[in-house]
C-alpha cells in the first residue's frame, strides 16, 4: 500500500486474513525500491491531487512491466481516471471500498500478472530468433543441427542424440517431438542411469498385477504410455546388457511383454535416445550390442560442445540474464567487456549447464554489470594450456613419442575422453587412434 492513509488497519488486517501479504509504504519512501525489496505483485495507491500518482504509474510500468497498480480515489473525475489508466494503472476504484471489493480487485490484478508472465514465456518459446523450436543458437555448428532436426522431425525413424553432458540433448529431443506429426501425443522421458535394472525394466515394459511384492496394480509401461508420441531414453549407454536384449526385441516386434505377463502388447511410439558415451567404441569393445546400436541410430544428431559454438556463448548468457530478470521482474543486467571476454575464452567443460550456473552466480553477486570477479573462481582463474617447444638445448627436448603422447592426452582432455571426437580432432579414424593408444600405453584412458 502506498500513500493510502484512509486504508485503516482493520482493512489491512482483513486483506491479510484473506491470504494477502500487505505492507504499508510511507509517502517519503521510494516506491520502486520498496517494491523491488519486497518483490511485490501489486501496488495500491491513493490518487494525489498534484499529479504525482499518474507519474508514478507511468514510471513503474516502464521499469517493471509485470507490476500492476490499483489506484483509489475519494473524489474521482473522468479526467483523473483516464489519466491514471493511460499511465498504466490496472484498476481505478472509488473510495472507500469494503474489504471484499478490494480483495476482488487484487485477485484480478494477480490473475492478470500471471497471464502476462505466461504470454512472455510462450513468446520466448515461439520466438523464431531462437534457432529451432526455442533452442538458442546462431553458430554454424548449431545451424547444421537445426537443419538436420527440420529434416528428421517429420519421420518415424529412431534418432540417437550424442554430445557431452550439458549440451542440451533433452531439449533437442523435445524439439523433435514438437516439430513432428506426433506433437499432440505424449512425450515420455526416462533416464536409464537413474533407476536400478529391475525397476527400469518394469518402468519401460510394464508389469502385471502380482508380478512382484509391491505390484498391487498393473502398469502398462512407458512404451505403451508413449504410444502416439515420443519415448526418450536418456543415457542409453548405461542400459544394462539384459535390458539391451529386451529393448532390441521390443523395437523389432513393436510389442512389449510386461514383467510377469505372457501376452505381447503393441505400442506405437517413436524412439529417441541420447548419450554422452562413445557408443562406437563401446560396440567395438563389446559393452553395447552392435545390433541394438544400428537399430537406435538410424539418424544421428551430434551436438557440439559449447566451446565450439563461438558467439552462441554470449547469446546464451544474454538469454539467462533475461530469464533471471523475468523471475525477479527486474531489468536484465549487462556483462562487462572483461567478463564477456572470459566467457568466450573459457572452455566450458560443463557446457550450457555450467554457463547457466555462472550467470546465475553473477546476477546474485553483482550490484551493476556482471564483472569478472562476479564469475565462479574456476572461470576467473582459468588459464589456457599450450603445447610449447621453447628449448634450444637438445638435452631439454623430448622425443616425438613423448610429444605425441602429451598431445593425444591434451586432445582427450579437450574432448572429455570421447574417442570418436578425439579421432576427428587428430584427423585419424578410431581404430588408428586405438592402436596409437595401445602403442603409447594409453589404453586405460577413461571414457566420458
Amino acid at each position: 500500500m502506498h500513500r493510502a492513509p484512509h486504508v485503516h488497519d482493520a482493512l489491512l488486517e482483513g486483506l491479510r486474513k484473506r491470504g494477502f501479504v500487505v505492507e504499508r509504504c510511507a509517502d517519503d519512501v521510494d516506491v520502486e525500491s520498496a517494491v523491488r525489496a519486497a518483490r511485490s505483485d501489486v501496488v495500491v495507491t491513493e490518487l494525489a491531487a498534484d499529479g504525482s500518482t499518474v507519474q508514478m504509474c507511468k514510471t513503474l510500468r516502464e521499469r517493471m512491466p509485470l507490476l500492476n497498480v490499483v489506484v483509489v480515489a475519494h473524489s474521482p473525475t473522468l479526467e483523473s481516471a483516464m489519466a491514471a489508466m493511460r499511465a498504466g494503472a490496472y484498476d481505478y476504484l472509488l473510495w472507500p471500498q469494503p474489504v471484499d471489493s478490494l480483495a476482488l480487485a487484487l485477485d484480478r490484478a494477480l490473475t492478470n500478472r500471471n497471464l502476462q508472465r505466461e504470454v512472455r514465456r510462450l513468446r520466448r518459446a515461439l520466438n523464431p530468433g531462437l534457432g529451432f523450436q526455442g533452442i538458442i543458437g546462431e553458430s554454424a555448428a548449431m545451424r547444421d543441427v537445426f537443419e538436420l532436426m527440420r529434416k528428421v522431425a517429420p519421420a518415424r525413424a529412431p534418432v540417437l542424440i550424442t554430445g557431452e553432458t550439458g549440451t542440451g540433448k533433452e531439449l533437442v529431443a523435445r524439439g523433435l517431438h514438437r516439430a513432428s506429426p506426433r506433437a499432440d501425443g505424449p512425450f515420455v522421458a526416462v533416464n536409464c542411469a537413474a533407476l536400478p535394472e529391475a525397476l527400469l525394466e518394469s518402468e519401460l515394459f510394464g508389469h502385471v498385477k502380482g508380478a512382484f511384492t509391491d505390484a498391487r496394480t498393473a502398469n502398462p509401461g512407458l512404451f505403451v504410455n508413449a504410444s502416439g508420441g515420443t519415448l526418450f531414453l536418456d543415457e542409453i549407454g548405461e542400459l544394462p546388457a539384459p535390458l539391451q536384449a529386451k529393448l532390441l526385441r521390443a523395437l523389432q516386434s513393436r510389442t512389449v511383454r510386461p514383467v510377469g505377463g505372457h501376452e505381447e502388447i503393441p505400442f506405437d511410439a517413436r524412439l529417441v535416445t541420447a548419450t554422452n558415451r562413445d557408443l562406437d567404441t563401446m560396440v567395438e569393445v563389446g559393452e553395447f550390442r552392435e545390433d541394438l546400436f544400428y537399430r537406435i541410430h538410424v539418424i544421428r544428431i551430434e551436438l557440439p560442445p559449447l566451446r565450439a559454438r563461438g558467439g552462441d556463448i554470449l547469446l546464451l548468457a544474454g538469454h539467462f540474464l533475461n530469464l533471471n530478470a523475468a523471475l525477479g521482474d527486474e531489468p536484465a543486467r549487462t556483462i562487462s567487456h572483461g567478463a564477456a571476454r572470459r566467457l568466450l575464452e573459457y572452455p566450458w567443460p560443463g557446457n550450457i549447464r555450467e554457463l547457466e550456473n555462472a550467470i546465475e552466480r553473477g546476477v546474485t553477486l553483482a550490484t551493476g554489470p556482471i564483472e569478472l570477479d562476479d564469475l565462479p573462481a574456476r572461470v576467473r582463474e582459468w588459464a589456457p594450456s599450450h603445447v610449447l617447444v621453447a628449448a634450444s638445448d637438445p638435452e631439454e627436448l623430448v622425443t616425438l613419442k613423448t610429444m605425441e603422447e602429451r598431445y593425444i592426452r591434451r586432445v582427450f582432455a579437450a574432448t572429455s575422453g570421447n574417442r570418436t571426437r578425439a579421432a576427428r580432432v587428430l584427423g585419424i579414424d578410431r581404430k588408428s587412434l586405438y592402436r596409437k593408444m595401445q602403442r603409447l600405453g594409453l589404453e586405460a584412458e577413461p571414457e566420458s
